[in-house]
């Protein structure tokens, strides 16, 4: 098969995503919210699987991530594990979810844990939401942190535009990487922050960084799967690279389907009983 570089078939772990940046090998994680799909991508051979709550925006529609609650999570969580054998399967808690104290934030983690079967959790948020984070871990969680364009956060920030570009913003986000780190966080993802900065945490920080639109110096990538595999529409920042055109594709399988239904030609003869 080429282009797989997956020789090793055991279950991916968050000590196998450490191990990996101390080896220099790149990790790759893509996006999955149903059962068919992470399928798919499982035995394509990538290493992570983010239930993200960008499932808010491809599966359900909604302009931003904030509206999918815990059950909504769940049931895509749910759905993904039941497919996967390989990758480590990471899902994002909502907005709503922890940010409303830590008592909150173990109750829901472990509701997450417990009835999805997921491996890991992640969430937005550096120093304000340690206390947090630390608690979930103490409740033997794993957590992926989460810096820079912080998408639950958008009605405070007003746009999805580039993050940490200035000094005091930079110096931030990198505290924000050393103390999730130090505090047990297996993984930190960067989005849309600029490339020298992400490569200064990478360097700083002994867990793997996983980029989206935070340049090549990460020790892993991560993309949207139905934005990578063409589905999606008007959507084209920069980090952003289409690796088929599924849109047209299903569009022009579904049109022949359209035509030889109306032209009674499906079902013929070998396809009846």
């Amino acid at each position: 098969m080429a282009g797989y570089l997956v020789s090793d078939e055991r279950k991916v772990t968050t000590h196998r995503f450490i191990e990996m940046k101390q080896k220099g090998e790149k990790i790759s994680m893509l996006t999955s919210y149903d059962f068919t799909t992470a399928g798919i991508v499982d035995k394509a051979g990538i290493d992570g699987i983010l239930i993200g709550d960008s499932a808010s925006n491809v599966m359900v529609g909604n302009h931003t991530t904030l509206p999918i609650t815990v059950d909504q999570m769940i049931y895509h969580a749910r759905s993904v594990v039941n497919a996967v054998k390989r990758a480590l399967v990471v899902c994002d808690m909502p907005f709503g979810s922890y940010q409303t104290g830590e008592h909150d934030g173990v109750q829901n983690a472990i509701r997450i844990m417990k009835e999805s079967g997921c491996d890991a959790l992640k969430l937005e948020g550096g120093e304000e939401i340690l206390p947090t984070v630390r608690r979930i871990l103490d409740a033997g969680i794993p957590v992926m942190g989460h810096l820079g364009l912080t998408p639950q956060s958008i009605n405070k920030f007003g746009t999805y535009a580039v993050r940490a570009k200035e000094d005091a913003e930079a110096q931030k986000l990198l505290r924000d990487a050393q103390l999730l780190a130090e505090a047990g966080c297996f993984a930190v993802t960067l989005e849309k922050v600029p490339a020298a900065l992400a490569k200064q945490v990478t360097e700083a920080i002994s867990v793997p960084t996983i980029g989206i639109g935070a340049g090549g110096h990460c020790d892993g990538q991560i993309l949207v799967v139905a934005d990578m595999l063409g589905m999606t529409q008007g959507f084209s920042p920069r980090f952003l690279r289409r690796y088929a055109d599924l849109n047209q594709v299903m569009t022009d399988a579904i049109g022949q389907y359209v035509t030889d239904v109306k032209n009674s030609d499906f079902p013929n003869e070998e396809e009846s009983y």
